[in-house]
């Protein structure tokens, strides 16, 4: 088992509420053991452009507040090129970087899967870091729970003018291959409707619906719609409900890239802190190639390979209890 002895860590993808949390505890678990510490800034394409930043316990003081992530983020496609790889490994060689913690989504792990095949003296453990909350192997990912409480606090508040004005509002959320963050805010916010890539949407079912809250007195409607829906999103779908309900009024509201920031909230914050410091032990004991998450309140493993590939299935017990609390 080779010794670690300089670890480096980076943030890859979509920034996620928590982040910085969990970049928190990484260096400060890491040189509890007398590691060095190094932060790749813009993830992998900081790594092919030598962008290594040690790292000390000042250095991540007063950012487990803060949204976004203090080792910035960015995509690249180089890295996965044999060439992008090779100008990446020289460049942790250099360092004498011997241990990774890779905080991201499904590229993330997939781009950490192939460079632990090309170059297996690396060791890597990643944290998954994604508001969709969408990865096998773990009950929460980081970001999650931020993201829907945002989405939540706007669904309040459109909920109010909506009753003001006898509306429909569909509110569209993130969401491309999974609606977790839709189906968890629309059963927390009191939707009438939600719709999910997952389930193609019934038009008659959901016409069906509004036509009979109306008939008992409903004065607004909320429709959660994940940006995934087959039927393109909120917009899409306000056309269609406009044409088999003219006398409805139909307003649409995309939150976008507000749901990725702002303060993480407590349980993101635990989250994140939990994460890494297993990470780095995990490390430090021989493990690489895998994802550290939280099941049922325990740590638990899973192989990058498998939380790449396969998708966490959604829960749709939660779409059965909010069908028939929102009548």
């Amino acid at each position: 088992m080779n010794k670690i002895e300089r670890l480096a860590l980076f943030t890859s993808g979509g920034d996620a509420p928590g982040m910085n949390a969990c970049v928190r505890a990484v260096v400060r678990t890491a040189l509890s053991h007398d590691l060095r510490v190094y932060g790749i800034l813009r993830g992998y394409q900081g790594m092919i452009e030598d962008e290594f930043k040690p790292l000390t316990s000042r250095s991540v003081s007063n950012i487990i507040q803060r949204g976004g992530t203090i080792l910035k983020t960015a995509r690249s496609k180089e890295f996965m090129t044999e060439a992008g790889m090779d100008k990446a490994y020289a460049n942790l060689k250099s360092h004498q970087i011997d241990g990774i913690v890779a905080i991201g989504g499904d590229g993330t792990f997939k781009g950490a899967e192939a460079f632990c095949t090309r170059f297996p003296d690396i060791k890597i453990m990643g944290i998954p870091g994604t508001i969709d909350n969408d990865l096998s192997g773990t009950d929460y990912t980081l970001g999650f729970d931020t993201a829907v409480n945002t989405v939540i606090e706007a669904v309040d508040k459109i909920r109010d003018t909506a009753a003001s004005h006898d509306r429909c509002f569909l509110i569209e959320v993130m969401g491309r291959d999974s609606g977790c963050i839709a189906l968890w805010s629309g059963l927390a916010g009191g939707a009438e409707e939600i719709l999910l890539p997952e389930k193609p949407t019934d038009f008659d079912v959901l016409v069906s619906k509004l036509e009979e809250g109306k008939g008992n007195n409903k004065t607004s409607s909320i429709i959660l719609v994940a940006e995934g829906e087959k039927n393109g999103g909120a917009a899409e779908v306000a056309d269609e409900l406009k044409k088999r309900l003219p006398h409805y009024e139909t307003k649409v509201t995309v939150l976008g890239h507000v749901q990725r920031g702002g303060s993480p909230s407590a349980f993101d914050r635990i989250l994140g802190a939990k994460l890494g410091v297993w990470a780095v032990e995990a490390l430090l004991s021989g493990d690489s190639r895998k994802m550290v998450g939280i099941r049922n309140g325990e740590k638990h493993f899973l192989p990058f390979s498998e939380a790449s590939r396969e998708q966490e299935p959604l829960d749709l017990e939660l779409l059965r209890i909010n069908n028939i609390l929102s009548k």
